[in-house]
């Protein structure tokens, strides 16, 4: 019996090799009738260029970049890839071609935890997708929205520093990471779903944390399809069983904010459940707000406290970029006030140190990959539909072209007389991405990592 088995996966390995020869070489050939193939390194049967990756796989690309060039391809198990590496390039593909390139693939965990993807990050583009763009942007980000917040994000950030002050005087060590961490969660939460207590025993902390831990894990299905069936990362088993506590979760809070109207993220998209919200007949349904409200808190959660994380140990490692910003904040506050996020546009330099983390240290080391959605030739290079495109920010970040040779060093003083800035028009600097794409969340996230 385990002769048998082992010949059938045999023959099916090599079966497996001579079809995806097949669909190579015939790819390549139909590609070159349209235009010229990308560069990049030749692609393995079934796994394509995976072996290359490594363990850290914007290291990795980073160095085959600087092989290839600023756009190449690759080829992830069974799914064309192009990795973009420059500011130039970046452009084309989000801004010249972004209608082209606006949609997302689908991602085996986001199917089963996201109600089929249905929130804002990770929808394919369409009708459905649009519209709630337009929700978000008209009523959860605005200004006003955001900025009734503020006394909120105060509150908890002055239990912080009374934290810390005690425990200085108490003389304890502190746990900086994980404080921020405690911290960037609770602002969330309370924002989002208007409470963080009323809702502890769901330990929304650790689900979203065991989340962010799947769904950071390379899951081969996603790249090799007829593996998917198999499960044999277990992830599909532990996706259906965190997906059914973090709907529990969800449902329950659905269930309060409709006995009780209030003015939260949640409170705000309910006023547009069961209503149909385009031409095209969707409607925003409690899995809707559930996807969406999901996408919101893990957006949130760990984002903010990781930049946060390497601002500080930037500081730390620099004393005489410490000692800059803490001049500039007793030269116009001095030690007489706290700093309100009103006084923000006032603290240039603080701007700069924000500005020189995320170049260094960005958010995510590649956008959340786009997927075209019709064949395109851009610079002369075939891209077939349905090709991936991974956009390398953190090579962006230390392009030589752009932030000349000392690309490792974090000094601020480079944005001295310099327009780069983080609104996704500069795609030598785009952490929070660009085009259609451009994280709704932006304001926001830029006042939670200052």
């Amino acid at each position: 019996m385990a002769l048998l088995a082992t010949t059938l996966l045999t023959v099916l390995a090599v079966l497996c090799s001579f079809f995806y020869i097949l669909f190579y070489i015939s790819s390549r050939k139909h590609g070159k009738e349209k235009g010229k193939a990308l560069p990049g390194p030749r692609p393995l049967p079934i796994i394509g260029n995976l072996h290359l990756l490594g363990m850290l796989p914007h290291q990795s690309l980073y160095r085959l970049a600087k092989k290839y060039g600023p756009i190449m391809s690759i080829r992830l198990g069974s799914v064309p890839t192009v990795v973009v590496s420059s500011p130039q390039v970046a452009e084309m593909f989000l801004k010249t071609h972004d209608a082209i390139f606006a949609s997302r693939p689908k991602v085996q965990v986001l199917q089963s935890i996201s109600n089929s993807q249905r929130g804002i990050a990770f929808t394919e583009h369409g009708p459905y997708w649009r519209s709630v763009r337009k929700i978000c942007n008209m009523q959860l980000f605005t200004t006003s929205k955001i900025e009734s917040y503020a006394p909120t994000r105060k509150e908890v950030l002055m239990h912080f520093t009374e934290s810390l002050k005690e425990a200085a005087t108490a003389k304890e060590v502190v746990n900086i990471s994980k404080k921020l961490a405690e911290i960037n969660a609770e602002m969330t939460l309370k924002m989002v779903l208007g409470s963080v207590k009323k809702y502890k025993e769901f330990n929304l902390n650790e689900l979203i944390e065991e989340l962010t831990k799947i769904a950071g894990v390379f899951n081969l299905a996603d790249f090799v399809p007829f593996l998917g069936a198999f499960d044999l990362q277990g992830i599909k088993a532990s996706t259906q069983t965190l997906g059914e506590k973090l709907d529990k979760a969800l449902e329950t809070i659905i269930k309060d904010h409709l006995q009780k109207k209030q003015d939260d993220f949640v409170g705000t998209l309910l006023t547009e459940l069961n209503q149909t919200i385009n031409s095209n007949g969707d409607i925003m349904d409690r899995n809707s707000i559930k996807a969406i409200t999901l996408d919101m808190i893990v957006g949130g959660f760990d984002t903010s406290a990781a930049t946060l994380e390497w601002a500080l140990s930037e500081l730390i490692r620099q004393p005489r970029v410490m000692l800059k910003l803490q001049q500039e904040l007793e030269s116009i506050f001095g030690n007489k006030r706290i700093v309100e996020e009103n006084d923000l546009p006032k603290l240039e330099y603080l701007d700069m140190v924000v500005r020189e983390t995320l170049r260094l240290h960005p958010i995510a080391p590649l956008l959340i990959p786009r997927e075209s959605m019709e064949d395109i030739v851009i610079d002369g290079y075939y891209i077939a539909k349905k090709s991936r495109l991974l956009v390398h920010i953190w090579a962006i970040g230390r392009d030589l072209n752009v932030w000349s040779n000392n690309v490792e060093e974090f000094s601020p003083e480079r944005f001295i007389d310099c327009n780069i800035d983080l609104h996704g028009h500069d795609f030598a600097l785009i952490p929070f991405g660009a085009g259609r794409r451009l994280c709704p969340g932006k304001k926001l996230g830029y006042i939670s990592r200052t």
